[in-house]
């Protein structure tokens, strides 16, 4: 039987507690900080919705309510959104197996923390029932792989072994784990129930030690784990110079200065984009804005400030002749 991408249900592992990124995560979990002031979780609900997918199962753990008051059912998105809720965290392949009841043929895992809107799911599908594959993992090329998961294949692309973050004298490849999978639902039979366990280190060494069909897909593009604020900040400025590409922001131009109606710009402020600017935005007298920077809704400038490859969090303030160059300022850090 043909699957269609759109009869898929995704489950969007959402429940991590973003430790890397802290302390911007304080309150926030990682899947909701802001990406161009949206939710980075919207920039992936939209990813999938530009294939049809509008059936998604939410696995959380760390602060659930945060997400679950802010996109309720999907109704706003026209998506159908599921919850599952884990009272202590049980890994990758265990909080899928912890929404198992959910899924009842072929579906797509999704780390919550990772953007590669440049990944074909209409085509890893394909590949993925050519293969009669059990299990398909995205697999992305990178420089120095040691830093994540190497995965060897057959020259079929049918997976042999994984190196979960060699030591650089055990990497004998550079291709890497991408988080991105396509499963049958009866490999969830390998997990234990209400058990720790991951996808990395537990279920795919067991299917391919079993003999069951696990292939690696290979895709170029854009991809980024927004696990440090590093990333996160180089995310929002590859998005603003169209390194990268959101489904939730199709027109945007490199360069542009983007703004909402009611912002307050003082006509002797410079800005030189790309910017883009929330709604009741202040900025003052002399302040220097240099992008690509995003500037969240209710924040001000100060005069003489100035601002240059940052990320403003909603409501952030920037004291006068203040300096914010390379800086993520959350609601839990303004800046003096």
């Amino acid at each position: 039987m043909t699957l269609s991408v759109d009869s898929l249900t995704a489950v969007i592992l959402a429940g991590g507690p973003g430790t890397r990124l802290q302390p911007h995560t304080n309150y926030i979990p990682k899947p909701m900080v802001p990406v161009l002031n949206k939710p980075f979780l919207e920039h992936t609900l939209g990813y999938l919705k530009t294939y049809g997918i509008r059936r998604v199962i939410l696995t959380l753990n760390y602060l659930p309510g945060v997400i679950q008051d802010y996109f309720g059912d999907g109704s706003k998105l026209d998506i159908e959104l599921l919850y599952c809720q884990e009272d202590t965290p049980l890994g990758t392949a265990g909080a899928v197996k912890n929404a198992e009841k959910y899924v009842n043929d072929t579906f797509l895992v999704l780390n919550g923390d990772i953007f590669n809107t440049d990944l074909d799911i209409a085509d890893m599908i394909t590949f993925h029932k050519q293969k009669g594959a059990r299990a398909t993992i995205s697999l992305k090329q990178m420089d120095n792989p040691a830093a994540f998961g190497v995965v060897e294949t057959h020259s079929d692309g049918r997976v042999s072994r994984f190196i979960e973050k060699p030591d650089p004298e055990q990497v004998t490849g550079r291709w890497i784990n991408a988080g991105t999978y396509l499963l049958e639902p009866e490999v969830l039979k390998h997990v234990p129930a209400k058990r720790h366990s991951m996808f990395e280190t537990n279920l795919f060494p067991r299917l391919i030690e079993q003999g069951e069909p696990v292939y690696g897909y290979r895709f170029d593009g854009y991809w980024l784990d927004m696990g440090t604020e590093e990333k996160y900040l180089g995310l929002n400025c590859d998005l603003l110079l169209s390194r990268a590409r959101s489904p939730l922001f199709p027109e945007l131009v490199t360069n542009e200065i983007s703004c909402d109606s009611d912002v307050s710009i003082h006509p002797l402020a410079r800005i030189a984009g790309p910017v883009l600017i929330g709604s009741k935005v202040s900025i003052a007298e002399n302040a220097r804005i240099n992008g690509p920077v995003v500037i969240g809704p209710g924040c001000s400038v100060g005069e003489n400030a100035v601002v240059e490859t940052a990320i403003l969090w909603e409501g952030v303030h920037i004291s006068g002749d203040a300096l914010c160059q390379r800086r993520v300022i959350s609601h839990s850090n303004q800046l003096h």
